[in-house]
């Protein structure tokens, strides 16, 4: 208990302390939480966008099937749902058509795909939600696109997709089979590619191996490859702003050294006073090691709230661009709050303990000085 007021009592000490020198404290806390801010804001939202793709990826089929000529995909004949048999663990193999259409109004690239499980009409289409900020329109307007022999199609918006889903569907177009055929000329008996549904995910590596065995030209994606080049994007997007901020967190760690380290005439002065009314070395280097504790303390939880805040409740403007990706359709969503304990313990260790360490070692050095050659 004696252990614990003795701590107690040099932490009052060292709050009217710091209240003294208050401009200094609050620059280097001002800086200090600036960094913790801008490295926290960019671990929070990849980490968070990391989550929300695994998340809406999780309801994607686990293997697709590409036919591949000369080295580029192509379209894969409807007979090779037939060519590759009942292979044991497939719960369901389906077609998919979808293709890319390039709209000069907005100067972009929309993804078209039939949608199968959808009601349309040949005249009506589904759109997401970036597609419909961009040419301003609404369910009930119209929509046209040009085909691939030049002709006209006018279809009007049935419905626009849920907003939820925006990061994956921002320029998705849904549609019927025979209004994807007429805009890309595309006849019947062939597919983009084959997606296959299995039951155990551990059988997914021997089934697409069974796959590349009946059908040699094909090509099998599995789901947890496409997880992975995501995680694989978000990450060296993350590292290009780390290389970016590398310049302020040097600049950082060079202030925040010089002012633990570079003690003022006036602290040594006061270290030599509290030397001379009985302090022990022990006492001083207590003293410091909190005073450095608390600095960095406020400051990365003032620096990591504020990056919270700036994440979940701001959409990350200042880093957005670069992190989402730049694109004409810029998707718009809300990110569910995700914290990584690893993150949050790995940036605490990287800021918060190189500056407590630095106030040891210059401290300790005047703290076992005579007090009177310090007070000289």
């Amino acid at each position: 208990m004696s252990f614990i007021r003795r701590q107690r009592y040099l932490v009052d000490y060292i709050l009217s302390s710091m209240l003294r020198r208050k401009g200094k404290n609050f620059g280097l806390m001002l800086v200090y939480s600036l960094i913790v801010f801008m490295l926290a804001s960019v671990m929070l939202f990849t980490h968070a966008l990391k989550q929300e793709m695994g998340l809406l990826l999780q309801a994607s089929p686990e293997i697709i099937l590409q036919r591949m000529v000369a080295g580029r995909h192509d379209f894969i004949p409807e007979t090779y749902l037939e060519k590759m048999g009942r292979i044991r663990g497939v719960t369901e193999r389906k077609g998919r058509l979808w293709g890319y259409l390039y709209d000069p109004s907005v100067k972009a690239n929309y993804t078209l795909m039939v949608a199968e499980d959808q009601a349309l009409d040949a005249t009506e289409v589904i759109i997401g939600s970036a597609i419909a900020r961009a040419r301003g329109i609404v369910p009930g307007d119209y929509i046209t696109f040009r085909s691939f022999d030049g002709e006209s199609y006018s279809f009007q918006i049935k419905s626009l997709l849920d907003h939820e889903t925006e990061i994956v569907s921002a320029d998705l177009v849904l549609l019927n089979r025979k209004a994807y055929r007429a805009l890309f000329g595309v006849g019947e008996g062939v597919y983009t590619d084959i997606v296959l549904s299995v039951s155990n995910a551990r059988e997914v590596p021997k089934i697409a191996e069974k796959l590349v065995q009946r059908l040699p030209d094909t090509r099998p994606i599995l789901k947890q490859e496409v997880l992975r080049t995501y995680d694989a994007i978000f990450s060296w997007r993350q590292g290009i702003l780390f290389v970016l901020l590398a310049g302020a967190i040097m600049a950082f760690v060079i202030f925040a050294w010089d002012k633990a380290s570079g003690l003022s005439a006036e602290e040594k002065r006061e270290i030599g006073i509290l030397k001379s009314i009985g302090w022990e070395t022990s006492d001083v280097l207590h003293m410091k090691f909190w005073e450095g504790a608390v600095v960095s303390l406020l400051s990365f939880f003032i620096g990591y709230l504020f990056a919270y805040l700036h994440v979940f409740y701001a959409s990350a403007s200042l880093f957005e661009p670069v992190l989402k990706g730049w694109a004409v359709l810029y998707p718009q969503f809300q990110l569910i709050p995700s914290v990584d304990g690893l993150q949050v313990a790995t940036l605490f260790f990287f800021t918060v303990f190189p500056y407590v360490v630095a106030t040891i070692i210059p401290i300790w050095q005047v703290a076992i000085t005579d007090p009177d050659a310090v007070m000289r």
